[in-house]
């Protein structure tokens, strides 16, 4: 006999554990299925920036010129494989279409309202009993050491403040008195006093615990492999632990989406992007808020006593090896930007996975061709942010629910 369930989602990261806390908050019986562990994707170790100010889109003017240039240096910021692969070149072309002024402004207020709200839905979840993932709201420090580099960061503090963004300048000095470690010579930093950070591992753990006590039911170790269908409808899921019927499916599973998709003629344009991070023991107190060293995209996080150093863009398929250079490249920008990180301690070195969409923005919502498929995935880098809201709007959907916001600009099926 397959499994009978209201809603079943394919993912445990944050998507996939959001959604399925808000719909067992709302009584509705869901099961999770996950290929591996809760939390043991893109969600395990990312920077685990909560970063309001982060609501102008990956695809932004100027970002694929700097992107070609990167193209060959394989210890760049934003590194491109170069390789003859259909669905990248499709993706790039995409990519490129996107990285205009007007389509960054129009998303803007939609990525500010989910951004907010989920920053919102954040300091209720931490609040819980059990929910111990060292959430805090101090803002962060953006640091530049070039003044090309704090020019354009000045400009980008300029574009969202006119959307009410808050941002407040720093000069160099007084970066430097802020946190201590940081070595002489900065040209001057950002604070972006809306942001916050967490443990995002500990954060989708706990919350998986949390919707467990609800009634969810979470599948590890169990792949989906097949949709069964019944005209337009999904009549059940395939795994590798059996069908499981359900009224409504959720595809929530990030970089291995498209795959699942494409199974059934869904074609989602996602590009995995590699991201790596080094959680290390610091000699001295971490950091007071999360520091972002601007020219070389590296995010460095205080976890308690840890520091987590995060960065690089990686396209180059699902290849999960762990390259040498990229992970060098982490270690040179802190030990460029910061006193005493050489010989630190590393206590995780981890890479993950990112489902990347052309234009930056989520694909949330339902395709035209499905009645009962839910698409939450391709949230680029901003996944971890965005996470609770998108488990809002999923269970609105779901429920059959006017969703708290126009997803127009989100529609899943919108490069169809």
């Amino acid at each position: 006999m397959a499994e009978r369930t209201e809603v079943v989602i394919i993912g445990a990261g944050v998507i996939g554990t959001c959604a399925a806390w808000a719909l067992a908050e709302r009584g509705v019986r869901v099961t999770v299925v996950e290929q591996d562990l809760v939390a043991s994707g893109a969600s395990h170790a990312n920077a685990g920036l909560l970063a309001t100010s982060h609501s102008v889109p990956l695809a932004a003017p100027g970002v694929l010129g700097q992107g070609l240039r990167w193209l060959f240096d394989s210890a760049s910021p934003f590194y491109i494989e170069p390789r003859l692969d259909r669905d990248l070149l499709r993706w790039l072309w995409r990519f490129r279409g996107a990285c205009n002024e007007r389509a960054v402004r129009r998303a803007i207020p939609l990525l500010r309202d989910m951004h907010r709200e989920s920053a919102s839905i954040y300091a209720r979840l931490t609040a819980m009993e059990g929910m111990a993932c060292g959430y805090e709201r101090k803002g962060a420090l953006h640091v530049f050491r070039t003044k090309k580099g704090y020019e354009a960061g000045l400009r980008e503090a300029k574009l969202i403040r006119e959307y009410g963004l808050s941002s407040g300048i720093v000069d160099g000095p007084g970066a430097e008195n802020w946190v201590r470690s940081l070595k002489p010579g900065v040209a001057g930093a950002i604070h972006l006093p809306e942001d916050g950070h967490l443990d995002p591992g500990a954060f989708v753990r706990a919350l998986a615990k949390q919707a467990e006590a609800k009634g969810a039911v979470f599948r590890t170790t169990t792949t989906a492999v097949a949709f069964k269908m019944a005209g337009n409808r999904i009549a059940a899921v395939g795994t590798t632990g059996g069908e499981i019927e359900a009224d409504e499916v959720v595809l929530a599973a990030g970089a291995y989406s498209p795959a699942l998709a494409a199974s059934i003629g869904l074609d989602l344009p996602i590009q995995a992007g590699k991201g790596y991070s080094l959680t290390v023991r610091p000699p001295g107190p971490p950091p007071p808020v999360p520091v972002m060293l601007m020219e070389a995209r590296v995010a460095v996080t205080p976890l308690g006593e840890l520091v987590r150093l995060s960065g690089t863009l990686e396209l180059v398929g699902m290849d999960f090896t762990i390259t040498r250079q990229r992970v060098q490249a982490i270690c040179a920008a802190a030990v460029e930007y910061l006193d005493g990180v050489e010989g630190m301690e590393v206590v995780e070195l981890w890479r993950g996975m990112r489902p990347l969409s052309p234009d930056g923005l989520p694909l949330l919502g339902r395709p035209a061709k499905l009645a009962n498929l839910i698409i939450a995935t391709g949230h680029s880098t901003i996944g971890m942010a965005t996470g609770p809201v998108t488990g809002r709007i999923v269970a609105e959907l779901a429920c059959r629910e006017k969703p708290s916001y126009d997803l127009t600009l989100l529609r899943p099926d919108r490069y169809s």
